[in-house]
């Protein structure tokens, strides 16, 4: 049975950090592309990060490069999300998900295959 746990999330002060981190048993992260994505209140939920199962390519949003580094420790089968500079309106469940995309990244929820639960980041002004 695949479990994916999402942890790491919070409450911060507008340029600090954070760093989630998101678990899986039952699956082998550098098997499959991973994306982070998030969703506002109220908004429609989009991908943020993902990198494809070689690790050797990352994709960020627009409104996120340069500040979220996304990264992979395969010996703990661990997808980590760096998060600076955080804005107040990063604020959002952040859920990870693993893609049915042969490997490569897709900003599409619809190409999850199995995700989380999510964890809240809440960015404070």
């Amino acid at each position: 049975q695949v479990q994916i746990v999402e942890s790491g999330g919070g409450l911060v002060q507008a340029g600090g950090s954070l760093r989630l981190s998101c678990t899986a048993s039952g699956l082998t992260l550098r098997n499959w592309a991973m994306g982070w994505f998030r969703q506002a209140e109220g908004k429609e939920r989009v991908g943020v990060a993902c990198i494809r199962s070689n690790g050797d390519m990352t994709y960020y949003g627009d409104s996120v490069k340069g500040r979220f580094t996304i990264s992979r420790d395969n010996a703990k089968n661990t997808l980590y999300l760096q998060m600076n500079s955080l804005k107040p309106e990063d604020t959002a469940i952040y859920v990870c998900g693993a893609l049915a995309s042969f490997g490569y990244c897709s900003a599409s929820w619809d190409s999850t295959h199995f995700r989380g639960q999510g964890t809240q980041v809440t960015v404070s002004s």
